[in-house]
């Protein structure tokens, strides 16, 4: 590995204009926020170092064997946050980088390109909350006072932010004229065009910045020039898990990508956003979709280590994404049947077990709607929803968790889900569903707004069709129990109806699960802040219809008409939902409870995660 000739910015940046300086394929993608960008520029503009680089000298006959991508120029934090694919021609040598692409395109799209991320407040699915900015350096002044110790004001501004600035402390200069003025008489040209000539501080800016960006040899490359892949995967390893910024995950993922035959990175990514546009959304990771990918392509250790992405288990995941694609769809299809989303799923991985428990029965979407398999899908929604409410099942020992529930599935999964056998291994791991005092109370605790309420309430009333829109409701209107609206409230003698202490207890419980329910969407708008009486008299006429809904709901014979009965209320619901809770979590047979021998593998399985030198 030898060191390179430094050179300049403007070099570096021709390069990669040129595909002369690439990305090899295990580069993770570019994920620098603008304030990152902004501290590198204000480095170059104080002469301080940016790092060395490490490169890859990719001779001609090696190139064909390896996928390569170019940097990001225009970055948009909507659509367009995917390296371009490019073609190498192969009669050349090029030069790929090993280590320092955060920095590289950081260079590049402030001096050549865009940074387009969401105006704040702004709809994360419309376009225009994601408009295209330029690097600007302001020549008015030095950088606000500020927690980074920046000196230098640089900012990326849209073409509307630089046409209505009305303010005499900014006057913005786009640095890419500076990286396209590559002559001298290029920079006077800036010189006369910003009106600087004459403002000793502002022209001195501007003549800095373009020395910086021509003149000064500033990137230093060390270069590695041996085409043995595996030594060249090797060395990207080392040097990229050592800190925090690049997770593990992200490098077998690069891996995976130089091992396929196709497009890894396309692949996932790909799969990735189709998974997570389904239903209400949800925010499945990398990290899940490979994951699940060991499983069901039955690789024996699933752990995140470089040893498990070897060529023969890229090719098995190669050969079988299809199938496994599909498998993963219907699987997060059935958990959007379920009612989760991303905002109430609170454990990702139980997407595992599922998927392979489709793709071990072949089912396809079919599976969801199908009346035949009505039962087996009320067992599967069960166990999913009891998996999710219980703490810590999804936790810590997840890998071994996932191998002991694929050998069930594999060896009882063939014509129905066997969820007495899973429970068993659960329970083996030290992961039972059981019921117990303290996960009954920890279950009532929930509050509207916590992410395990809606799987909560889900689970216990399975009457609910959660393919339909339903929201967490408070059967007592949350407005008729602030302390504001208990306060207002006055005995016959205009004395207060409730004591501070009785207000405060109020207000306590008002958002706790006896006090919540499921309603479908446009039922809940409608019910708005009526008394629970009131509403159950307009919403259900016949006695035969409120009492159905009142049974349903597991709610009392009679619901209170104001906020002095809520109490008595509360403790009704209480206990009915006490009674639920120990039906819903008894597990299919007696269970037997966890070896200190089980214990230990968890604890070395731990470990061994945690170790990185693999």
């Amino acid at each position: 590995m030898g060191h390179k000739e430094p050179m300049s910015i403007a070099s570096a940046l021709r390069q990669i204009q040129d595909h002369r300086l690439i990305l090899p394929a295990i580069q993770r993608e570019y994920v620098w926020k603008p304030s990152q960008v902004i501290r590198v520029f204000d480095s170059i503009m104080r002469g301080y170092p940016v790092g060395s680089f490490l490169s890859w000298k990719v001779m001609p006959e090696t190139i064909t064997k390896f996928k390569f991508y170019g940097f990001m120029r225009d970055y948009s934090a909507f659509d367009n946050r995917h390296n371009p694919v490019i073609d190498i021609p192969t009669d050349r040598e090029v030069v790929a980088v090993l280590d320092g692409q955060q920095r590289l395109t950081s260079l590049n799209i402030g001096l050549r390109g865009t940074y387009a991320y969401k105006n704040h407040g702004g709809w994360a699915n419309k376009p225009w909350s994601y408009p295209e900015r330029r690097l600007h350096l302001n020549l008015a002044g030095e950088a606000p006072e500020n927690e980074l110790g920046l000196k230098y004001h640089f900012q990326f501004l849209t073409k509307d932010d630089v046409d209505t600035a009305d303010d005499d402390s900014k006057r913005w200069l786009p640095v890419s004229e500076l990286f396209d003025a590559a002559e001298t008489s290029g920079l006077i040209q800036v010189l006369a065009k910003y009106e600087v000539g004459n403002d000793p501080a502002a022209a001195a800016m501007v003549s800095k910045l373009w020395e910086e960006i021509h003149k000064t040899a500033s990137l230093h490359f060390y270069e590695e020039d041996v085409q043995d892949i595996e030594r060249v995967l090797d060395i990207f390893v080392r040097v990229n898990s050592g800190g925090t910024v690049l997770s593990y995950s992200d490098l077998l993922l690069s891996i995976a990508t130089a091992q396929w035959e196709g497009d890894a990175r396309a692949a996932v990514h790909g799969l990735v956003d189709s998974l997570n546009q389904t239903g209400n959304g949800f925010n499945f990771s990398r990290d899940t979709v490979l994951k699940a990918g060991l499983v069901i392509a039955d690789v024996g250790d699933i752990g995140f280590k470089v040893k498990n992405f070897t060529t023969e288990n890229m090719a098995k995941l190669e050969a079988g994404w299809t199938v496994m694609s599909n498998s993963l769809q219907v699987a997060v299809g059935l958990l959007s049947d379920f009612g989760l989303s991303g905002g109430s799923l609170t454990a990702d991985s139980v997407l595992i077990p599922v998927a392979y428990y489709v793709h071990h029965r072949g089912l396809d979407h079919s599976y969801r709607e199908s009346p035949k398999t009505r039962d087996d899908r009320e067992v599967l929604r069960s166990w999913v929803l009891r998996s999710l409410i219980v703490r810590g099942i999804w936790g810590s020992g997840l890998d071994t968790l996932l191998r002991d529930l694929r050998v069930v599935i594999k060896t009882e999964g063939g014509s129905g889900f066997p969820v007495a056998s899973l429970e068993r291994a659960m329970a083996r791991r030290g992961k039972s569903l059981a019921v117990t005092e303290a996960l009954v109370d920890d279950v009532l605790s929930l509050e509207h707004g916590n992410r395990r309420t809606f799987a909560v309430l889900a689970a216990l009333f399975p009457h609910v069709d959660t393919r339909n829109q339903f929201h967490v409701d408070h059967v007592f209107p949350a407005a008729l129990l602030t302390k504001t609206a208990l306060r207002r409230q006055k005995n016959s003698d205009d004395r207060p109806r409730f004591s501070q202490d009785e207000i405060d207890d109020l207000v306590d419980k008002r958002d706790l699960l006896p006090n919540l329910e499921l309603l479908p969407g446009l039922e809940n708008i409608s019910k708005s802040a009526k008394s629970p009486a009131d509403w159950l008299s307009a919403e259900y006429p016949s006695d035969h219809e409120r009492s159905a809904f009142l049974s349903r709901n597991a709610l009392p014979t009679t619901l209170p008409g104001g906020a002095a009965g809520f109490l008595p209320f509360f403790e009704q619901r209480r206990a009915k939902m006490v009674t639920l809770i120990l039906e819903m979590l008894q597990t299919q047979e007696p269970l037997s409870s966890p070896t200190s021998a089980t214990a230990l593998v968890d604890l070395d399985e731990e470990l061994s995660e945690g170790d990185d030198s693999d």
